[in-house]
């Protein structure tokens, strides 16, 4: 068996962020192993790394506990990316929601508190809730919305997860970091789950409408998957991270309706944009974030890590991606 010290196993591996940040590892010299039940994820995502002998996967749930057992007996660095993705999934099905990030992440915990795994989990920048103070910090104060309104349940299985991280490491000091993402984005990306940038760069290509939430003022930071996936394997990487929560994305701010009118602009398209209520598209009483930046200042300080590419770049590589997938000449 390889040093050990070289193995990973991802959860979730086949997503959008799992099967970048595999490709990463294998060329880096690393043994990956990916565990994802293809509920969100794809097995086209990872079909061609299955010729390579680093590379296993394994089609199946994380709650499979004999069988997470063994992987992460086998591995050194863990990333757990499994979760349910994307607001329509966590409107449409909320039990589901909480019971697959809680459970996930409770055995992925045990299990490495067992082995000592150094262990990276993904959280959210919806942790922060309806906050307004405006950027986010690490250790600022959260608020949530009222737990009759499904919108948040999302919100806090991660906190949960974070506070149970937080746990093993204050009992035990298991090496865990938690890495809250926000707008991560990128080629491979999935837009049926409600994720924004694709979708309108998709309806951009075709000349099709763009369909906007509200009144399109809501702000995001999107962050390039490359420069994501840089930044999770640095804060695994570093001793310095454990025991710690991290802010990990751009802080580049677009309003929704700024964003749509960018992509419109950078393709050249031809694509209107239309205002659509939330209800119309949520149901009743759905809430959303005004805004959404966050500070990275403690990532650049732990690891030196920030960016390296703007909204633009984010842009040209979604619709090269998707030009491409379409067979089109790029």
């Amino acid at each position: 068996m390889a040093n050990k010290e070289k193995r990973a196993l991802i959860t979730g591996g086949a997503g959008f962020i799992g099967n970048h940040l595999a490709r990463s590892l294998l060329g880096q010299g690393y043994h990956v192993t990916v565990i994802d039940d293809l509920s969100t994820g794809l097995f086209a995502n990872v079909a061609d790394m299955e010729s390579d002998p680093n590379f296993r996967l394994y089609v199946d749930t994380i709650r499979n506990e004999s069988l997470m057992e063994k992987l992460m007996e086998e591995s050194y660095y863990v990333y757990h990316l499994a979760s349910a993705v994307g607001v329509r999934l966590i409107m449409e099905r909320p039990v589901y929601t909480i019971d697959n990030i809680y459970q996930g992440t409770e055995i992925v915990l045990r299990f490495a508190r067992r082995y000592r795994n150094r262990v990276l989990i993904t959280s959210t920048s919806e942790v922060y809730g309806k906050s307004d103070k405006i950027p986010f910090v690490e250790d600022g104060d959260r608020l949530e919305g009222s737990t009759t309104r499904h919108r948040w349940a999302y919100a806090c299985a991660k906190a949960l997860d974070e506070f149970l991280a937080m746990a093993h490491w204050k009992e035990t000091r298991l090496p865990v970091t938690i890495v809250r993402l926000f707008n991560t984005v990128g080629p491979r990306q999935r837009s049926q789950y409600g994720m924004v940038l694709p979708r309108f760069v998709s309806w951009a290509l075709a000349g099709e409408t763009i369909q906007v939430h509200g009144d399109g003022q809501q702000s995001r930071c999107f962050g390039h998957v490359y420069d994501v996936i840089d930044g999770l394997v640095g804060l695994m990487e570093s001793e310095a991270s454990a025991g710690q929560v991290f802010n990990l994305g751009s802080d580049e701010e677009i309003s929704i309706g700024g964003l749509a009118q960018r992509v419109i602009e950078r393709l050249d398209s031809d694509s209107k944009v239309r205002h659509i209520p939330y209800e119309e598209v949520y149901g009743e009483g759905f809430e959303d974030m005004q805004r959404r930046v966050p500070s990275i200042a403690k990532v650049k300080a732990t690891i030196g890590w920030q960016p390296q590419r703007d909204l633009n770049v984010i842009i040209d590589d979604i619709a090269a991606y998707l030009r491409e997938a379409r067979g089109e000449i790029v």
